[in-house]
């Protein structure tokens, strides 16, 4: 009977082997199976366990991720339910249709609550852009005033005092002298002291006037 044929790539080196009865062909072991020399044998691929679910990269930790044994759980209407096993707390989260979430890490032990961490997560998001948005870094703004002001540039400066506090900036008045002018501080003084009586409801005096060279100055503060 002629000899079967090999399969492409095989080593024909092995062919005295490969026609040899099964008693007298020396085997080898690899791995667990055990394969015949001269055969071009493929081993079986190697098993890959599925890779768990990567931990959330922001905001709080939930279910299979909390890895504390025991929680501190509060139900979806606010009771406390007490200490539990965290996969007991999972499985009673489970039942009524919501996520077990880390609220208070930093507690002994943590706290969890019953919550949808979908909505959960929308929420603090949609809370930190609304702060995000409001945060408005404090300014000074500066009005310069002069002993003698009339009555018109008067006015004018207060309608910008009035609106640089009304959006949460500092406001530094600063009075000028000149000549003559240093011989009566005094009226200076009446001119900023009359600005913080009309501006007393919406600012307080942060520094209260004092004078620096031929200049006294003021600041206001919004309340």
């Amino acid at each position: 009977m002629a000899p079967a044929p090999f399969a492409p790539g095989c080593n024909r080196s092995f062919a005295k082997s490969a026609n040899r009865p099964l008693s007298q062909t020396r085997t080898k072991a690899y791995g667990q199976a055990r394969y015949v020399t001269g055969v071009c044998n493929i081993p079986p691929p190697a098993v890959r366990r599925p890779n768990a679910p990567p931990p959330p990269r922001s905001g709080p930790r939930f279910n299979h991720f909390i890895t504390v044994p025991r929680v501190r759980v509060i139900d979806d209407e606010g009771e406390n339910l007490g200490v539990m096993l965290t996969a007991e707390a999972i499985e009673a989260a489970a039942d009524v249709g919501l996520d077990l979430v880390e609220v208070s890490p930093n507690a002994d032990p943590p706290v969890c609550k019953f919550l949808d961490v979908g909505k959960f997560k929308y929420e603090a998001q949609k809370k930190a852009n609304q702060a995000r948005k409001s945060q408005r870094t404090q300014e000074i703004k500066e009005i310069k005033m002069r002993p003698n002001i009339d009555d018109h540039d008067y006015d004018t400066k207060m309608k910008k005092v009035v609106d640089f506090l009304g959006d949460g900036d500092k406001v530094k008045l600063t009075m000028r002298f000149r000549g003559r002018e240093m011989a009566h501080l005094e009226l200076g003084l009446i001119v900023l002291q009359r600005v913080a009586e009309q501006t007393a409801e919406i600012a307080k005096v942060e520094a209260h006037p004092r004078t620096e060279g031929r200049q006294m100055l003021m600041v206001l503060a919004p309340k």
